[in-house]
Order: structure tokens, then sequence, then C-alpha cells
């Protein structure tokens, strides 16, 4: 009963987009992330990025930007290997606990 409550405080003070990453942080036809236009103009944005880095979806991002380091040549292989696996570790977590 309590989660239901808390809920519904969240839809009345947020919007239906709130914490979603796609929609918050998509990718661009580059394969870069950029925050949206019409974003930037919400007083929830900041609140907004971090919810949605928070969940699993952030971790995928994570794993993008490690990617991106490691083709560009600023990590090298095993740095690149380590910092997967402990995405990896988390996001196994975050989904056993999702459950």
């Amino acid at each position: 009963m309590c989660k239901k409550m808390a809920n519904k405080d969240l839809d009345k003070k947020f919007p239906a987009c709130f914490g979603e990453l796609e929609t918050v942080f998509p990718k661009s036809r580059n394969g870069l992330r950029n925050t949206p236009e019409a974003c930037l103009v919400c007083r929830h944005k900041t609140e907004c990025l971090k919810s949605a880095i928070d969940g699993i979806g952030g971790l995928k991002v994570r794993e993008e930007f490690v990617d991106r380091a490691y083709t560009s040549g600023t990590i090298g292989f095993m740095e690149r290997w380590s910092k997967k696996k402990d995405i990896q570790r988390r996001l196994e977590k975050k989904i056993k606990g999702s459950r």
C-alpha cells in the first residue's frame, strides 16, 4: 500500500517521462548521447537525468563511454576489460535486486 501511495505522489510531482533514459538522454545520429532541448527547460532536468543514469540503462551508458575511450586510445585493453567486468557485475546485481 505504501509503495502505491509513493508512486501516486511521484506521478503528481514529476512528468511522465521522468527518469526514462531514452527520452531524457537519447543517442543522436552520430551515436553520442545528448539531452533534448525540451528537457533543458524542465525544472526537474537534473534530478530526472540522475534517476535515469542510476538505473540499468545508466550502466549501459557507462559501458558505451568505456568502449569509446578504448576506441579513441584513451584507455588500454586491460583497463577496458576491468571496467567492463565491473559494469557487468553491477548490472547483474541490479537485475537480481529488481526481481
